[in-house]
């Protein structure tokens, strides 16, 4: 842990179980309550202390443990794994790794459980863009600012810079979602590259609900207009701690 700038450390993955399944069972870092407006934050995991999951299931369940919350970190780490892999395996399978260097989390109480709570992810708290919180340069370990761009509809590239991961990004309909990953929106469709929505999404009310949002808004996997391809929509986020 004391190695080359120090160890990472597993808190969470956001895993999408059923993305037919808009904000049903299963969807715990978004809402498994069906996206009504009459609960904006939905079921709240970015921002409490209920944990679920475990370590090694993050790949086939969302999973979050103590740490994220309770660790004092500097920066964060992202993994995507293809979903069901075995823990032994994540390290080969994964296709795209990258983390910060800023050590922006110091800026935020040293976790995402305080970013959180200084950006909410929920509906109506604020607009696009003017809401957006903090956009974080990354450094990739394995895969590339380009090719990590390229997994997502073509339309959503056009409305996003890549290199970057984005937290409590807002859409055109004031929903929140809680994570970019790989990307900075320059446009306010944002449900269609981040994950973790808040509680409410307006438009299509629930189609844009879920873990994965609106991955799906041109065809499950298509990678055609909206639509992010079937590579990234089939593999879970893992999230480190250093």
């Amino acid at each position: 842990m004391t190695t080359a700038g120090g160890g990472w450390t597993l808190v969470a993955s956001v895993h999408e179980n059923n993305l037919y399944g808009k904000c049903t069972t299963g969807d715990r870092w978004s809402s498994q309550q069906g996206g009504s407006r009459n609960v904006p934050e939905g079921d709240g995991s970015w921002s409490n202390t209920v944990t679920f999951g475990t370590a090694e299931a993050a790949t086939s369940d969302d999973f979050k443990n103590p740490g994220y919350y309770d660790i004092t970190a500097e920066n964060v780490a992202v993994w995507h794994v293809p979903n069901n892999e075995l823990v032994e395996h994540w390290k080969l399978s994964s296709f795209l790794r990258y983390h910060t260097e800023t050590k922006f989390l110091s800026l935020y109480r040293g976790n995402l459980y305080n970013l959180f709570k200084q950006f909410p992810v929920k509906y109506n708290v604020g607009s696009c863009p003017a809401n957006h919180g903090p956009s974080v340069p990354v450094v990739y370990d394995v895969g590339d600012a380009t090719s990590n761009h390229n997994l997502y509809g073509p339309h959503i590239r056009a409305n996003t810079v890549p290199g970057f991961i984005t937290f409590r990004a807002i859409n055109t309909e004031n929903a929140a979602m809680a994570i970019c990953s790989g990307v900075k929106p320059t446009g306010c469709h944002n449900e269609h590259c981040c994950i973790g929505g808040g509680g409410h999404f307006p438009e299509g009310s629930p189609r844009q609900c879920g873990d994965f949002t609106s991955f799906d808004w041109d065809g499950y996997g298509t990678h055609i207009g909206w639509s992010a391809s079937k590579q990234i929509t089939e593999a879970a986020v893992l999230i480190f701690y250093r």
